[in-house]
């Protein structure tokens, strides 16, 4: 068997594996090493994988069950694999740093996303650690975080997605959800920061002035190039993240037609130091 080679791209997260067709159906022992790397690097970047949509959903589905998005677009004929075609993204709120779908009991564990069709240049999408995001924190701060609390709705998109006509709802409920302001990842145990800037409303301890000093806080804090990596796309390139303990940003500098593949998969109910059972 060809080893796994997993390369750091940063210091705090992101790698390039290398070795590794993802057309082939996965031994558990490559899969194993995958879980692993993301586990540890929490975005992996995959080149030359020329996936079709079964290849991508199959993938997926190796690392956890896939989902159907609740907000999307237009979807393959393949059930699971949905498609992100944009011209010109700006104000679509992709190119702000958010974790996906944190409005829901049960945010999603990650995606892996696939190039099909991009632009001649830019488009690249950056991630960040919002595990080195709490971390870069002061002690005083970080023990204040812990006992917090936000609500999460879909509040602040849907202006947005009103103006937009190729996107499609799966639930309309707009009951804001309560998560933990720093998550505990369900599997490393590490602490990391749950709030975004398009899902996050409020934090529900603090007076709304508070909370709304607190959360600018928070957001520039996480907008730091030490915490972050910036991926540029080829056709073929596929990623894969851990949206439990990341944000992302796709970056909106162009204007031609840029066409992405996802799978979103099944996620986990956040915890922390104080949450509701």
């Amino acid at each position: 068997m060809v080893p796994v080679i997993v390369r750091p791209v940063t210091p705090v997260i992101g790698a390039e594996v290398s070795g590794i067709d993802l057309r082939d159906e996965l031994s558990f022992e490559v899969t194993k090493a995958i879980r692993a790397a993301l586990l540890d690097r929490q975005v992996l970047f995959f080149r030359d994988q020329p996936l079709s949509p079964r290849q991508q959903l199959r993938f997926a589905e190796a690392i956890s069950p896939v989902m159907m998005p609740v907000i999307d677009t237009e979807a393959t004929n393949e059930p699971g694999v949905t498609v992100l075609d944009q011209t010109a993204p700006k104000g679509q709120y992709t190119d702000r740093w958010h974790a996906d779908s944190t409005f829901l009991a049960e945010p999603p564990l990650g995606a892996v996303l696939r190039a099909v069709q991009l632009p001649p240049v830019g488009g690249d999408t950056c991630w960040a650690s919002m595990t080195a995001a709490y971390q870069a924190l002061s002690p005083a701060m970080r023990n204040f975080l812990d006992g917090l609390h936000a609500e999460h709705s879909t509040e602040i998109l849907d202006a947005a997605l009103s103006r937009l006509g190729n996107v499609v709802r799966r639930d309309q409920a707009k009951a804001p959800w309560v998560h933990p302001v720093v998550r505990v990842h369900p599997e490393t145990l590490r602490r990391s920061l749950f709030v975004n800037g398009n899902f996050t409303t409020r934090i529900v301890e603090l007076s709304a002035p508070e909370s709304r000093a607190l959360l600018d806080l928070l957001f520039r804090h996480i907008d730091s190039p030490e915490f972050a990596v910036r991926f540029r796309w080829e056709v073929g390139s596929v990623a894969l993240w851990d949206n439990r303990c990341t944000q992302h940003c796709a970056i909106s500098d162009y204007d031609q037609r840029r066409v992405m593949y996802r799978c979103m998969m099944q996620g986990d109910r956040p915890f922390g130091p104080g949450a509701p059972d």
